[in-house]
């Protein structure tokens, strides 16, 4: 699956990074500690987060993530949003809470 396709179906918004859509979704993560994603995270999976600063868009960079969901309506930062659409690592946002994105990427992934 594509980071397309998943925003497609969780009908999330494109924040910053449209040109890194067609990167491959393999799973996802969920954590709010910068530490926690970059000793654990895997490559291709989107990271679930109300973290919005540059350093979102480092851990992603340095772990291959396909990108980043940004929950309850968190907007990117300015240099966040510059540094998503350099390096085509897409952020997209929700209204949702991240227990629900979390279950609907869990649901979406597993079949």
């Amino acid at each position: 699956m594509t980071v397309k396709e998943v925003t497609e179906k969780l009908g999330l918004k494109v924040l910053s990074g449209a040109n890194g859509l067609s990167r491959k979704v393999t799973g996802g993560y969920v954590s709010d500690l910068l530490s926690d994603v970059m000793g654990n995270a895997d490559a291709d999976q989107i990271w679930i987060t109300l973290q919005t600063h540059k350093n979102v868009l480092a851990i992603a960079s340095l772990k291959d993530l396909a990108g980043v969901i940004l929950v309850s309506d968190n907007r990117p930062e300015p240099d966040t949003e510059a540094q998503s659409n350099e390096e085509e690592i897409p952020i997209l946002g929700t209204s949702l809470p991240t227990f629900e994105i979390s279950g609907k990427l869990y649901e979406m992934l597993k079949k």
